[in-house]
């Protein structure tokens, strides 16, 4: 023997990079739902199973709970290193922890991994009833199913009102949900490039992506969990279309202009460091989720209308009575500044539309981190505190 494989050899990559049961865990704890969860489209989910992180303490009064919600591809570590269990740092790590905008001192915060997601929620590579993965079979879910089920993970806690609520982007329509669905249980929220309603624009970029997934062979109607690759190449061409639309067009010219990358050459059947720079994102993203929740998560993003069954965007604006502040990225050609205006002047007391500068399109709300924190400190009333000699600035 030479050492060599044979191509029969060599393991096939896992058909999820979503976390599977013993993976380490991390720093997840879970919430297990007692009771069937009712679904807006009908029928029920009969378990539950929801993957959270915390920091801080619950205050003996509960009222200095918060609550992160993250956005499409992202999961319920907000904050710390990446290591066993965690694929990528901490999304939100600038925002979050002692002294920070979200002070770990003082606050409890608390993100979850959303429902239909893959890193310790149920979703699509869970067990079904038949104890084999949901795949195909997984109930369509909309984003008032998905802040039902926090619900009851805040009851597990013993949150009856969150101090704040806040999201960006998918996380931000979920954060508007709960001020609309929960009022007495959302004191205060920040909405930060998202809307009120998906648009038939949101909806068809998504529409494209999802064709990508389902064109995939190794798709087989979702149920791919058992064996092979997985829609690895169908996911991998979801998210280059949709990174596109995460960043802006100055951005990516000021980047990577026309330039070849490295010593390939275009005219040769060689990249552009610009297509480069997407392959990285596509094969990041299927290194960490799952195809499956791709599609419920985006259709349940393409399902968001806080006026349905309420009289209409207008009306169910008008039930939000949280301290509201609304900020869009200026360079936001995904979610467009328009339709944070809409929230901004519909939402009683919202006040003036805020604007984050970046140019960073869509990704300005994760990436403007400083930007995020004074807004989340002028909704919380902190100051922002005086730079510390033994803390180094967070970028």
């Amino acid at each position: 023997m030479n050492g060599v494989l044979t191509p029969s050899q060599v393991p096939l990559p896992p058909a999820s990079g979503g976390w599977r049961e013993g993976d380490p865990p991390g720093r997840r704890q879970w919430y297990v739902r007692e009771h069937p969860l009712a679904l807006e489209a009908g029928g029920e989910l009969g378990s539950v199973r929801m993957a959270f992180e915390t920091w801080g303490r619950l205050a003996p009064d509960r009222r200095n709970a918060v609550l992160v919600l993250h956005a499409l591809t992202g999961d319920s570590h907000a904050a710390g290193p990446a290591g066993p269990g965690h694929p990528t740092p901490g999304w939100w790590d600038g925002l979050i922890g002692p002294g920070r905008a979200l002070d770990t001192d003082r606050l409890f915060v608390v993100a979850p991994n959303v429902l239909g997601g893959c890193q310790g929620s149920t979703g699509p590579s869970s067990p079904g009833p038949s104890g084999r993965a949901w795949g195909g079979d997984f109930p369509f879910l909309t984003q008032r199913d998905q802040v039902a089920a926090e619900a009851g993970l805040a009851d597990a806690l013993g949150v009856e009102r969150w101090a704040l609520v806040v999201g960006g982007s998918v996380g931000g329509m979920r954060a508007l949900e709960w001020a609309v669905s929960y009022p007495e249980r959302t004191e205060a929220l920040l909405l930060l490039a998202t809307t009120a309603a998906a648009s038939a624009e949101q909806i068809a970029w998504t529409g494209v992506q999802l064709h990508a997934v389902r064109s995939d062979p190794h798709w087989r109607g979702g149920h791919y969990h058992r064996a092979g690759p997985g829609p690895r190449a169908g996911l991998g061409q979801a998210r280059r279309i949709a990174h596109m639309t995460y960043r802006s067009e100055p951005e990516l010219q000021a980047r990577f202009g026309r330039s070849p990358q490295g010593a390939e050459d275009p005219w040769q059947g060689g990249r552009y460091q610009v297509g480069s720079y997407l392959d990285h994102h596509a094969a990041k993203l299927v290194r960490r989720f799952d195809a499956g929740s791709y599609v419920v998560l985006s259709e349940a993003a393409n399902s968001h209308d806080v006026g349905r069954g309420r009289g209409g965007v207008r009306a169910a604006l008008k039930r939000v009575g949280a301290r509201t502040l609304v900020a869009a990225v200026d360079s936001d050609r995904l979610y467009p500044p328009s339709q944070q205006a809409e929230l901004a002047a519909g939402i009683p007391g919202a006040g003036a539309l805020r604007v984050i500068g970046s140019p960073y399109g869509h990704d300005g709300f994760l990436v403007e981190t400083e930007q995020v924190a004074a807004l989340v400190r002028e909704l919380l009333g902190t100051e922002r505190p005086s730079a510390s000699p033994d803390r180094a600035p967070s970028r």
